[in-house]
């Protein structure tokens, strides 16, 4: 725990300061996903109170709950009388080919369209699964890729460590921050209980970790516009995500809903992205236009394979990052299974996002304090690199049952009544609270209030 918190401080920047960590217990796995979740959130929980530090004078504390942080790893909400629908498509996971295992991310309908272009019309697992099996892995890997979908064959850490990509990730920071020059010297309109009340946010992130970071800073007061386009849907994360969050469409094809963007952007304080490291630049929004049309602007952004390397551009989700950088393979070992075996939760995903929030929040102290802004970079890759070489976890079983209602937070969702857990972040005075329950994506307009 002591040497990942110490690193995630080091990388933002922040004090090497001990932060207390209640309850006990860990989840299973071959490595501390646990202590991974503590100490970002922990990290998280430092950049806003160095923060009120910096305008108040008065320095918060804070510790983080393990068995909550191990819960909001996973899912925070507890539907009453309704499910969330499933998280995987039908025919997402890992195959048997002829020469080792392969995972394919067929959540979304282009990226099953694109597996089934290289393997034939799939109705079921099994159907995939004989398809697959006709394939040596790293051909298939290849072929799902350059049809323009995603998969990842299984690699040892040995094997990532040799790999061109695995060499690239080694040699970046776990948080690349660059100065971009620009100035905003908008004054702090915070205030202890809401530190982040008046910041502009606009989120253009999907799935999982960058919609994290987007949530937490939320509930410090943030006001977050998420934006996607036309025809995207994740069902199966909105509930989770969208806690505390606007969400509009935008279609960046569309010369209407560009303007409508830039817009948007040109009043935005912080913007998140996690598309493919060359995604904006082809939609003309490149980081240097994007600082011309927002000076000031704090950018943070993510990718899954990192910055730099061969696989800078490759599409990718935490399940196949754990494929490729060695993490399932060592599950394997570690349970003595005959099959890739993950970690317990996807904890690159909501660890990143606690780190895209930290950074975010020291970036804009920083804007505070002299005027300057700048960015911010993370990948999945990076942050399984930081998992791995941590080590092992505690043996100690984490209690495995939930809080008694009186420690859930009810909450009036599109769907139906739910209960939020209560937060594993306390720091005095800053209470994490969310003024807008989780709803579906669009159903807000582009606007800022």
């Amino acid at each position: 725990m002591t040497d990942l918190l110490t690193s995630i401080q080091a990388a933002l920047g922040l004090p090497h300061t001990p932060i207390p960590f209640t309850s006990s217990g860990a989840l299973p796995s071959a490595f501390a996903v646990t202590d991974l979740a503590c100490a970002s959130i922990a990290a998280a929980g430092q950049a806003i109170s160095e923060l009120l530090h910096q305008q108040t004078g008065r320095l918060p504390h804070l510790e983080v709950d393990r068995r909550l942080a191990s819960f909001w790893f996973s899912t925070s909400i507890r539907p009453v009388g309704w499910s969330v629908p499933p998280l995987w498509d039908a025919v997402a996971g890992d195959y048997a080919t002829r020469d080792g295992w392969i995972r394919l991310h067929t959540n979304a309908p282009h990226h099953r369209a694109a597996a089934e272009h290289v393997l034939g019309v799939c109705a079921d697992r099994a159907a995939m699964a004989s398809k697959v099996a006709q394939w040596a892995k790293t051909d298939l890997e290849q072929a799902v890729v350059d049809a323009g979908g995603c998969a990842a064959e299984m690699r040892s850490w040995a094997q990532w460590q040799a790999h061109p990509q695995g060499q690239a990730v080694n040699a970046e920071r776990l948080i690349q921050f660059d100065a971009n020059g620009s100035q905003n010297a908008n004054p702090w309109q915070g205030s202890v209980a809401q530190p982040l009340a008046g910041i502009k946010v606009l989120d253009l992130t999907r799935v999982l970790a960058g919609p994290v970071a987007s949530r937490f800073l939320a509930g410090l007061g943030a006001d977050v516009l998420r934006i996607d386009p036309p025809t995207w849907n994740e069902p199966g994360v909105v509930p989770e995500v969208t806690l505390g969050k606007r969400c509009a469409r935008l279609d960046l094809q569309v010369k209407a809903d560009r303007e409508l963007f830039e817009v948007l952007l040109k009043d935005a304080d912080i913007l998140l992205h996690g598309y493919r490291a060359d995604a904006l630049e082809r939609l003309g929004y490149g980081l240097a236009e994007r600082q011309r049309l927002a000076p000031g602007l704090i950018d943070v952004c993510l990718n899954a394979y990192g910055w730099s390397g061969p696989w800078q551009n490759r599409r990718g989700f935490d399940s196949l990052v754990q494929m490729s950088s060695g993490i399932a393979e060592a599950g394997m070992q570690w349970k003595n299974a005959e099959k890739p075996t993950p970690l317990p939760l996807q904890a690159l995903d909501h660890a990143t996002g606690y780190l895209m929030a930290a950074s975010a929040i020291k970036l804009l102290a920083e804007r505070l304090n002299s005027g300057r802004s700048g960015s911010a970079r993370l990948s999945l890759a990076r942050t399984a690199k930081l998992l791995i070489e941590a080590g092992a976890g505690t043996e100690e079983p984490l209690r495995a049952e939930e809080q008694s209602d009186q420690g859930l937070l009810l909450e009036q969702t599109p769907w139906g009544p739910a209960h939020r857990l209560q937060v594993p972040l306390r720091i005095t005075g800053t209470p994490l609270q969310w003024a807008i329950p989780a709803g579906e994506l669009g159903s807000h307009r582009p606007l800022w209030w």
